[in-house]
């Protein structure tokens, strides 16, 4: 766990500053999730779920799922997954279940991982 925190302290580091090309390109990363979100809302609105691919659909969640990982493991607890009321309770457990089975973990790896301590 030493190794991963390590090297997502170096990726942390390395962040292009402000104005530069590189920033340039995560404000449209920006942009570009805005639109996700809002055409993905749309196929929901729809009842069109299938209307975003699976590929992108994974693409997007697992791109996401890395990013709150990453900064729950740098600023500890104090990081919420989304807004309040942007997603249901079974919303919430359905893609979290899916998550846990698509990773082969068990539901004694969650409780233990659950009842983890924030990283400080």
């Amino acid at each position: 766990m030493k190794g991963v925190r390590a090297e997502m302290a170096k990726k942390v580091r390395s962040r292009p500053r402000r104005g530069s090309p590189l920033s340039r390109r995560a404000d449209r990363g920006t942009a570009s999730g805005a639109e996700f979100s809002a055409q993905a809302d749309a196929a929901i609105m729809r009842g069109e779920p299938d209307a975003v691919s699976d590929q992108t659909l994974h693409a997007v969640l697992a791109a996401a799922v890395r990013v709150y990982a990453a900064k729950v493991e740098r600023r500890g607890g104090a990081v919420k997954p989304f807004a309040d009321g942007a997603v249901t309770a079974t919303e919430a457990i359905v893609a979290a279940c899916g998550m846990v089975r698509a990773v082969d973990l068990s539901p004694f790896d969650v409780a233990m991982w659950f009842h983890r301590m924030p990283a400080q």
